[in-house]
């Protein structure tokens, strides 16, 4: 699966259990630039939940 630079650097932060807002500030952006973000990984890893999107992306590395 291709993700972008930024979806990787937002999924990064998300299993870092990082909140929107959290993710947000640390990368300088707006909360709903990361919620954009947030459902283009659940759309790219077909999943509803953010434990869906960390599970599949667990099992992606391994």
């Amino acid at each position: 699966m291709e993700l972008t630079k930024r979806e990787q650097e937002i999924l990064d932060l998300i299993m870092e259990e990082l909140s929107s807002k959290q993710i947000a500030e640390k990368l300088d952006i707006s909360i709903s630039t990361v919620e954009t973000y947030r459902r283009s990984l659940f759309r790219k890893f077909g999943v509803r939940t953010v434990i869906g999107l960390v599970k599949a992306a667990m099992r992606l590395n391994n």
